[in-house]
């Protein structure tokens, strides 16, 4: 398998390692927008339990 790779063209391992970087940024980026929703969600269900008072159903508040 490392045979394969380091006996590849310079041009093909530069086009792979191209190809990594891209999925690797657009992964992070759908993480992030993951992550900002969960936490707006989180912030909405949070004010909620404060507005009706019900805070005490969350244990350790």
């Amino acid at each position: 398998m490392i045979d394969a790779l380091t006996s590849a063209p310079p041009l093909l391992l530069g086009l792979v390692a191209l190809a990594v970087f891209a999925v690797a940024v657009i992964a992070i980026r759908i993480a992030i927008k993951l992550a900002v929703r969960v936490g707006i969600v989180a912030a909405v269900v949070l004010a909620a339990l404060y507005a009706v008072g019900q805070l005490e159903l969350l244990p350790g508040v």
